[in-house]
Parts: C-alpha cells; structure tokens; sequence
C-alpha cells in the first residue's frame, strides 16, 4: 500500500480527496498539511509515496513549496492538483520545471470531484507518479553549461561541414507523456535553427497547455517553437507541439506535409495520441523519418511507429531508462525490436542533430 500526503488548505477539498484517495486500496493518506510550511515540516522528517499538492495556499504556496524542496534537495513525487491547473498553464508548467511529476485539475466545487471523471484520473495519475522516479536535484555549474553549449555548437559545425550529412525528405517525429515538458525544455533548446527537417512532438497533455508548452520552448530555443495549427505547412527549423484534446496528422499534398486534426475518441487512453501522428507520415515521400519516443506511461508511439517502418524508412531513438520520469513509452519502443539507439535524455538532441542533419 502506497503511503501519500495531501497538502491543501480547505478543509473540504482536503477530507473529499483523502476520501477519494483512501477508497483505494492501493493507497492511503497517512498525513494531511493545510499550507507548504506544514507539508515542508513533514517532508523534511518523512518520506512518502506520494504527495497530492494544492497551489494556492497561505503561509507558503505551492510553488514556494517545491522551490524550498529543490533548495534543501528533499525528494518528494508531487502530483499538482489546484483549480489553477487548468486556466493557469503557465503555474502548471512552472510546477513541472520545479520537479512537480505530473498534474490534475481539481474542480472548483468538491462536490464536483466526485463525478467519477476527477477520482478515477487521480487515481491514475497518483499510480504512475508513486511508480516513478523523483525529480532529481543536481545543478549544472556554470562552466558545466559553457561546456555542453561548446560541445553543442561543435557537434553542429561538424555536421554542417560532413559530407555525410543527410540529403533528402525528412522529419523528426517525437513523442513524450509523463515527464515530458521537463525532458522537452532538456531537448528542444540544444537544436540549432538550421536543422535540416521540421519536428513534430505529440506530448500528453489536455487542450489548453500546449500553447503554453510551446511559448515556453520558443523563449528558450534557437529555432521557432509553436502550437501546430490546422492546415498549415511543415517547414525545416521549425518545431510544431500536437494541441491538446485533438489527433494531429500529417497529410501529404504536392509533396509537402500538411497539419489536420481529427477528432476521434482516446487512443491509448490519450489525446493528442502519437500513433495517429507516425502512421500519417506512411504517405509521405521521404526518404527517412527520425523518430523519437521519451519518458513517458503506456505505450503510445510503438503501434504507430511499427506500422510505418512498413512503408518508410525509419530511425528510431528512445530514451534510456535511468533518465526516464516514467520508463514505459521507451520501453515499449525499445522491446519492439525497432530501436536504432538508446541514450539519456542529454544525448537526445546530439542524436538528432547527427541524425537529420543542418543546412
């Protein structure tokens, strides 16, 4: 039985959701804190499975807990679950950056959260973060930094001068679930802006924190970052991020790549699903596609990528386990047998680089 700290600052919400929680016989809340101060106390003593944390509370709030977490280096598996997550998706993707594992919208009435929608994606989400690993607490150097960027711009001049470098049509397809927004900023931001394909990255994640997720990404990277949008063409340099709540496919027209949502039920229990994305691209005329499958739960990316290495081309990256929040999703790619290479996530964009090439 897994053992969980609830961290919320009205009584209400506390008692639904250690109800919730405690009606599970996987899990039980062996202790309650009313603000961050509290949980801080309890967690410098104890250790927990998990801890279900509100954002808004006095004293000191959710954010300010997991910043003090990180600075005192205390290991902890945190599932965000506040009104905020919703409509503030930028409080939610700071929560990520901060070691937050993965995140819930909790209804703003707690009556609500007893629809049988909330308690069973809690549930969910609260068995994959006691499975996974902690966020850990290491910090580059600043010469450390310097070091990785030298080697970054090196990789590319390489690249760049090899006559190896790949000639024809291609795109690097990416997907990711719990744990990716943190591996995607490890990533995205070490990719030059003359990468020689367009990216796409189907990430787990509900309508309305993709935009976000990718304004994020664009600030830190060289090369432009958006929020695929409906009917618009691929281009080289550029990364497109699946929106929420929609299946993103990649039609062929005149011999370029073409953004189409499409609106059927989950796949894989998700939506964006990344097998609607790789089985698109059985149509298009490139003579290879890089894909790339990160941390994450489930499956999602193996069927796709299985049935396109029937038509294409294809290399394919994952992510090793040591590195992985969640090692399910590479794992699955990796038992297929399809794999070309297994790094850590500080490898990924190395991979691509000499993989899909610069101009």
């Amino acid at each position: 039985m897994k053992n969980i700290l609830v961290v919320d600052d009205s009584a209400l919400m506390r008692s639904v959701i250690c109800d919730i929680i405690n009606s599970d016989s996987r899990f039980r809340v062996v202790d309650r804190a009313t603000n961050g101060e509290e949980a801080l106390a309890l967690l410098e003593r104890k250790t927990y499975d998990a801890v279900v944390l509100d954002v808004n509370m006095p004293k000191m709030n959710g954010l300010e807990l997991l910043k003090a977490l990180r600075d005192r280096k205390i290991s902890a598996k945190v599932v965000m679950a506040s009104t905020d997550t919703r409509d503030g998706a930028k409080t939610t993707l700071d929560a990520l950056s901060l070691g937050a594992i993965d995140f819930v919208h909790k209804p703003d009435r707690a009556f609500e959260c007893k629809n049988g929608t909330f308690d069973k994606k809690l549930m969910n989400i609260l068995d994959v973060v006691c499975n996974s690993k902690a966020s850990s607490f290491k910090e580059e150097t600043e010469e450390e930094k310097r070091s990785k960027l030298e080697a970054s711009k090196k990789l590319v001049a390489l690249v760049s001068a090899s006559s190896k470098s790949f000639k024809g049509k291609q795109i690097v397809a990416l997907a990711s679930s719990t744990g990716g927004p943190k591996a995607l900023q490890e990533v995205v931001p070490k990719l030059p802006k003359n990468l020689k394909a367009p990216m796409v990255i189907v990430q787990h994640m509900p309508a309305g924190f993709t935009q976000s997720l990718a304004d994020r990404l664009n600030d830190l990277s060289e090369l432009t970052v958006t929020e695929a949008k409906e009917g618009e063409f691929l281009e080289n340099g550029h990364v497109y991020i699946a929106k929420g709540g929609k299946h993103l496919n990649l039609d062929t027209v005149n011999g370029r790549l073409k953004v189409r949502y499409s609106d059927e039920p989950t796949r894989e229990g998700v939506k964006p699903c990344a097998n609607y994305m790789f089985e698109s691209l059985a149509s298009y005329d490139a003579e290879r596609i890089i894909c790339v499958v990160l941390t994450g739960m489930g499956a999602d990316g193996t069927e796709g990528i299985k049935n396109l290495s029937k038509h294409k081309n294809i290399f394919v990256i994952a992510q090793d386990e040591d590195s992985s929040t969640v090692y399910g999703m590479p794992k699955a790619i990796y038992n297929s047998g399809l794999t070309n290479v297994v790094v850590p996530l500080d490898k990924v964009a190395q991979e691509i680089i000499m993989n899909a090439g610069v101009s």
